[in-house]
């Protein structure tokens, strides 16, 4: 009954838009209340304890980093190399957009900063070029969401710490399905902007002089890539230290090379991060002991009875899973569910012989298709909210991409391979 009574609050004070974590937390001291026989200690221990992770270091680097390629020009010297690889097919500029997100995840690390950030630059420059706001607002939104999922994305990190699986691993695995992600959005862009006569953004493909020089620009962001995702995998570097040593990295070039980040804008790059990561941290220590409390009312085993139920068929499993994520990401926050829902679902999945790393890449896929939906959709909210375009106007647009990304959680779903191969190098 006292699990009960704190999901319908945690219910009401989602539909009344309360933040994540003081919604959580409301429930879980209405839980407490409820239960009598257990002390409140207990909830503040989960909580506090939640957050002395040392592999949580990792998360403020990667935030930094994101916020720090603002100032360094790196951004827009990408976006010259992806328009030379990309503008000569139809819709150039948009298919630029995404080849943008694709290789700007390996650093920004954050669906959302990396949308904000393309929304403010690119939208206004596709809406010169002819194409509606509103689907120039939707590629951009859609595009972002291979940025939690190209590694070193946050949601990788926050799934390995909490499923207890290699966070190196992790980001192997998702290499392929985020450049699944990539190539069919960019198909599907390649088919409305023929439908529709969007014009390519460079009449020819390009030369190798022309892949020389602007790869030059995109030089030091490939090998920042590299760094952090070989440094890793090799056991050179804890994701932590790989995340301190991209931010030195960036400093480095920005300041001393590029010359176009100051100390003022460090200073606010800073300031960003320690918002931001307030922000995660309360979702993941109050979503922890949310978990807990799940956990300690033996809910994972009522689950696993009931989803198990349907049949023990692996892949049954893995498709029931897939619906009620999609289900649930529309409402809540993805780092908040792979926090609570992570340790109802493991003991099922492992018990079914399905692959930690396999089901994790599904799980953090799934759930940024989520960020696109209403009524909770972040990316959608953030996105429509900075270029002004109308929700339905946007739903609209960007329906054939969310169809295109479901079509490669499918893949990921069914064909594990795609997330086991690289790890099992």
């Amino acid at each position: 009954m006292s699990v009960a009574i704190a999901c319908i609050v945690l219910l009401f004070l989602f539909i009344l838009n309360t933040p994540i974590f003081i919604s959580v937390l409301v429930a879980i001291l209405t839980y407490f209340y409820m239960a009598g026989d257990i002390s409140p200690l207990i909830a503040v221990q989960r909580i506090i304890g939640a957050g002395e992770n040392v592999t949580l270091l990792a998360i403020p680097f990667f935030i930094l980093l994101g916020n720090l390629l603002n100032y360094t020009g790196i951004t827009h010297r990408m976006l010259r190399f992806t328009g030379v690889l990309s503008g000569h097919y139809p819709g150039g500029l948009a298919q630029s957009n995404v080849l943008l997100s694709t290789m700007m995840g390996g650093l920004s690390a954050s669906n959302l900063a990396d949308c904000a950030m393309l929304s403010k630059m690119l939208v206004p420059e596709m809406t010169k070029l002819g194409y509606s706001k509103s689907f120039s607002t939707a590629v951009t939104a859609a595009g972002s969401l291979i940025t939690p999922i190209i590694p070193p994305g946050i949601a990788l990190i926050i799934y390995g710490f909490v499923a207890d699986v290699s966070i190196g691993k992790m980001f192997m695995a998702a290499i392929i399905p985020g450049l699944l992600c990539c190539v069919a959005l960019m198909f599907t862009i390649y088919l409305i902007s023929k439908k529709r006569g969007y014009l390519p953004a460079r009449a020819h493909g390009p030369t190798c002089r022309e892949l020389w020089e602007a790869g030059k620009g995109a030089t030091s962001a490939l090998i920042l890539i590299l760094v952090i995702i070989g440094g890793i995998r090799f056991g050179i570097f804890t994701p932590t230290e790989a995340g301190a040593i991209a931010v030195v990295f960036v400093i480095i070039i920005g300041a001393f090379f590029y010359r176009e980040m100051t100390v003022k804008d460090i200073a606010a790059s800073l300031l960003e991060t320690a918002r931001s990561t307030a922000s995660v941290m309360l979702i993941i220590m109050t979503c922890s002991a949310l978990a807990w409390v799940l956990t300690n009312e033996q809910i994972a085993q009522d689950l696993a009875v009931v989803m198990t139920g349907f049949s023990d068929n692996p892949y049954i499993f893995l498709l029931i899973v897939n619906l009620v994520l999609l289900f649930l990401g529309m409402f809540i926050e993805g780092n908040a569910a792979i926090i609570v829902l992570v340790p109802l679902l493991m003991p099922t999945v492992r018990m079914l012989g399905i692959d930690p790393i396999h089901f994790g890449v599904m799980m953090i896929l799934n759930l940024a298709i989520g960020c696109l939906t209403p009524p909770m959709g972040t990316v959608m909210f953030v996105a429509t909210s900075i270029t002004g375009t109308k929700i339905a106007d946007f739903l609209r647009e960007v329906l054939p991409l969310l169809t295109a990304l479901i079509f490669v959680l499918l893949m990921v779903t069914f064909i594990p391979a795609l997330t086991t191969f690289l790890p099992a190098l």
